[in-house]
């Protein structure tokens, strides 16, 4: 196991060389959007995550696309080869039609910014529509104004249709809230690679990568603890303890105010605790930031890739960080 871990990642040092000494991604001659819009739905549905959907070639798109080639066997360019051209040209519905329900709009709502106003909440909500439906479907919040132009979306109601695109939907309502997911013997092999360089987690099987997703490893204050680790516990719907000697300086006080469950808690819809002391995976009040800004020491995902990863892992699963 060890040795075609070191494999793996051996090989994607190599692919952060090749691709430096070659074009990647779209160019004069490059994939128009359409394609690229078609190759995030693609990686997205295979666990691949390009980041969020909208239609902009970006690292991580890049780096899912080299990962996927890696998973499959093919040199990791970083490139859509004309194999995966056809492959891409062949996907049928790469949108559907959602229609919004009077549960989804119950999930919206105004939150103060101040941690003290945000403790006396039931719950952390959605701050717009578009907000909801673009989490929903893995994507930018301009991309799903684009996909409906001529559309008012502060104006939609219960009812309406929009268009999304194809993916497994984060579907919020299907998630109560848990302290500690029962331990699955079936995921208990598996390895997380955390890439503190390439802002990548890497969830393997074998020597095979079944899901990659970008992250926030976090800061130069704080960064995230190299090592080994394990995890000790998967909460859905946490609770957040604000502290801010622990979030300033790594240290636990006692002035703090516990933020109520809800997809814009400060740690989203999950935490995977670790077995260092203040230190998770976890999801985002902010997935539009994923990989752009820092972390308070933990490793930051979008709620769509938290919900992924908590599902594919299990308590006393290795976390190697590097």
């Amino acid at each position: 196991m060890r040795t075609k871990l070191l494999a793996f990642v051996e090989m994607l040092m190599v692919t952060t060389v090749f691709c430096a000494q070659q074009p990647v991604g779209p160019g004069p001659s490059g994939p128009d959007r359409e394609t690229i819009i078609r190759l995030q739905i693609f990686l997205d549905q295979h666990s691949f995550g390009p980041g969020k959907i909208d239609g902009h070639w970006g690292e991580f798109t890049t780096k899912a696309l080299q990962r996927y080639q890696v998973s499959n066997g093919n040199q990791p360019t970083g490139q859509i080869t004309p194999e995966m051209q056809d492959q891409l040209k062949q996907m049928s519905d790469i949108y559907t039609n959602y229609q919004l329900t009077d549960d989804d709009f119950s999930r919206l709502g105004k939150a103060p910014q101040r941690p003290s106003q945000q403790a006396k909440m039931k719950q952390m909500p959605y701050r717009s529509i578009t907000d909801f439906v673009a989490e929903r479907f893995h994507s930018g919040e301009e991309f799903i104004q684009k996909l409906n132009a001529g559309r008012k979306m502060s104006a939609l109601k219960s009812g309406d249709n929009l268009r999304v695109p194809n993916v497994q939907p984060f579907r919020i309502e299907t998630f109560k809230r848990a302290d500690d997911l029962p331990t699955s013997q079936a995921l208990a092999g598996r390895v997380i690679k955390v890439d503190t360089h390439d802002r990548v987690l890497d969830v393997i099987e074998g020597d095979k990568v079944i899901g990659s997703y970008p992250i926030t490893p976090g800061s130069k204050t704080l960064p995230a603890p190299l090592g080994t680790w394990k995890v000790v516990r998967i909460t859905m719907l946490p609770w957040f303890r604000w502290d801010e000697a622990m979030l300033r300086h790594g240290r636990r006080s006692g002035d703090f105010f516990n933020i109520p469950p809800g997809p814009r808690n400060p740690v989203g819809i999950a935490w995977i605790g670790l077995n260092k002391k203040g230190v998770g995976i976890h999801g985002t009040d902010h997935p539009d930031m994923i990989g752009r800004s820092a972390s308070h020491g933990c490793i930051r995902l979008a709620n769509w890739d938290a919900a992924r990863v908590a599902n594919q892992v299990t308590d006393g699963t290795t976390v190697e960080i590097f």
